[in-house]
């Protein structure tokens, strides 16, 4: 007998935060052990199975139709400051590419499911048995008038793109809020779609893990921080995307040098200082310089200042975040943390000398082409290959004074017109333990390395396009 009303929503979320503090194993007794459970199905699976009672589907209709709920279950990470984090984005529903096409938004399937969301967050640990996840935070969600609106557009441009039959070149960078993530096995389920005889990957709309970041942190009623905003009413995304509202505020700069611009926002800033063109960036967006752009955090948009030199090439690579090299082993291609990184929204911001000074010269959001992302995925693997077979060091020269020089195996720029690897660390004595002890050196760790964007990729694919 089922031990709530499914027509009555308040009974529906009641009962689900009978759950708070609890595991699967706790709620359910040894009855879902014994189930032929077998560490088979997901955790969203087994609770909707074994606590709600009715069978996981995947109808075109909320889970809770009678009153407009849906039920999602989501990882969480404990932070050391001791707040919670998304592990992940939350995936909702799989995009029918056949069907979309009939679809406006408030007809779609996307949002017949999604208004309104009872979210389940369960704290993910490494070495447990998903049984055992302590369930730590449940509510009911509904997107707010503004956020809803960037989510429509967002749905609005994912539609655009498989009508036009561009659906296998559908990214998590096009779009803010709402994504369209991969989903299904390795080989990506290929799909039909319209106009077009390229079979896509299978892909779920998903909301990006920076906004399920947002969702955790006003449930949880963690402290708030204070974020500067881009947009404050509905009508102002109304009538702007967010692209057009950053462009707005940048274009008013252009061809102005770094201190006229310095001058005109009011601002004395450390020219020298590391951060110098990060913090001119945020001023003109009218951020605090201690702030986040919020929109810029729920959309995982990362912001890249780049120096044009007068031959339109970078002054300089564009790094990422430096990798440990045990954590690179064991991890798979489409897991990686590489990839997750270059599927993301960027915004560049260029600044080109003139006169022996850096004017601000054009500002362009920009994600990876899925057809570059692929070509990346050999610099990763032989990366991954390298440290793994413990072939780091390809020369190793000892000087007089004592000092080593070292050349490595790892990709340069001549591999690869996209991308390479490097180091990215303060001195060689900053370094990562490595997973097997590197044959020519017999260390069991290595200076910091971390993947680039090449000067030329950014300056043929994104500076000059």
């Amino acid at each position: 007998m089922i031990k709530y009303d499914r027509g009555n929503k308040k009974s529906i979320i009641d009962y689900a935060k009978k759950l708070k503090n609890k595991t699967l194993k706790e709620v359910c007794g040894q009855d879902l052990i014994n189930k032929n459970y077998s560490n088979k199905g997901s955790f969203g699976q087994l609770l909707e199975e074994f606590y709600f009672e009715y069978k996981p589907n995947s109808v075109a209709e909320a889970d809770f139709a009678e009153v407009g709920l849906e039920l999602k279950a989501s990882p969480l990470k404990l932070l050391s400051n001791s707040e919670y984090r998304s592990k992940e984005r939350l995936v909702l529903n799989i995009i029918s590419y056949l069907d979309v096409a009939k679809e406006d938004f408030e007809t779609s399937s996307f949002w017949k499911k999604n208004a309104n969301l009872l979210l389940i967050f369960y704290l993910y640990e490494q070495n447990k048995d998903l049984l055992e996840f302590e369930i730590k935070l449940i509510e009911e969600w509904s997107f707010n008038e503004t956020d809803l609106e960037i989510i429509k557009k967002d749905w609005e441009l994912i539609r655009k793109k498989i009508i036009e039959g561009k659906a296998h070149e559908l990214s998590e960078g096009d779009t803010f809020y709402l994504g369209a993530c991969t989903k299904g096995s390795k080989g990506g389920n290929p799909r039909p779609q319209h106009n077009s005889s390229i079979l896509a990957k299978q892909r779920a709309y998903s909301l990006k893990q920076g906004y399920v970041n947002h969702i955790i942190a006003t449930i949880a009623n963690e402290p708030i921080e204070i974020y500067g905003k881009l947009i404050s009413s509905k009508s102002q995304v109304e009538k702007k995307t967010i692209v057009e509202i950053v462009q707005d505020k940048f274009k008013i700069y252009y061809t102005k040098s770094v201190s006229q611009i310095e001058v005109e926002l009011g601002l004395t800033l450390n020219k020298s200082a590391k951060n110098y063109y990060a913090n001119l960036v945020k001023a003109i967006l009218g951020v605090e310089l201690k702030q986040e752009v919020e929109e810029f955090k729920k959309s995982d948009v990362t912001i890249k200042t780049v120096r044009i030199e007068k031959n339109n090439l970078p002054r300089e690579s564009v790094s990422f975040p430096s990798f440990e090299y045990e954590k690179l082993i064991l991890e798979d291609w489409d897991e990686s943390e590489f990839k997750d990184c270059l599927e993301k929204k960027f915004l560049f911001v260029f600044f080109k000398i003139v006169d022996k000074e850096y004017v601000l010269n054009k500002v362009k959001f920009w994600n990876m082409p899925q057809s570059d992302i692929s070509d990346v995925k050999r610099v990763w693997t032989r990366t991954r290959e390298i440290v793994q077979n413990g072939d780091i060091v390809s020369k190793l020269i000892v000087k007089d004074s004592g000092k080593n020089i070292r050349s490595t195996n790892f990709p340069g720029k001549k591999e690869s017109h996209i991308a390479h690897v490097r180091p990215h660390a303060k001195n060689s004595l900053e370094t990562y333990s490595l997973p097997v002890q590197d044959k020519v050196t017999g260390s069991f760790e290595y200076t910091k390395h971390c993947f680039w964007l090449n000067n030329f990729y950014i300056r043929d694919e994104i500076y000059l396009k």
